[in-house]
Parts: structure tokens; C-alpha cells; sequence
């Protein structure tokens, strides 16, 4: 994942930060606890397209 591009991208749900997950290619959002694929490369930034998460398990 490009630094600068994960600089610039913020949760649309929040507008807040996203972390980088290394373990699955996803942008997860702590605040909503929202996970975002990537797919090929590219982050898919849609709320309906995000999972929820489940905080310190992976995937």
C-alpha cells in the first residue's frame, strides 16, 4: 500500500484515520470498527462493501 495514498484516505463513514492491515490486504477503521478491502491494489471505500471487525482478532 502506497504511504502516501494511505496518508490522504480517511473512513467515509467517520472521516477518521485508517491502519493498514498487513495480515489481509484491508484498511480498517478502529472508530467503526470497519475493515475496507483492497482489491487489486485498489481500496474499495464503500460502507457496504466493509466487514466488521472484532478487535485484536485478525481478518
Amino acid at each position: 500500500m502506497d504511504s502516501r495514498l494511505l496518508e490522504i484516505l480517511v473512513c467515509p463513514l467517520c472521516k477518521g484515520p485508517l491502519h493498514y492491515n498487513l495480515n489481509t490486504p484491508e484498511l480498517i477503521c478502529h472508530a467503526d470498527k470497519l475493515a475496507y478491502p483492497i482489491c487489486d491494489g485498489i481500496p474499495v471505500m464503500l460502507v457496504d462493501e466493509a466487514h466488521q471487525i472484532v478487535e485484536g482478532i485478525p481478518g
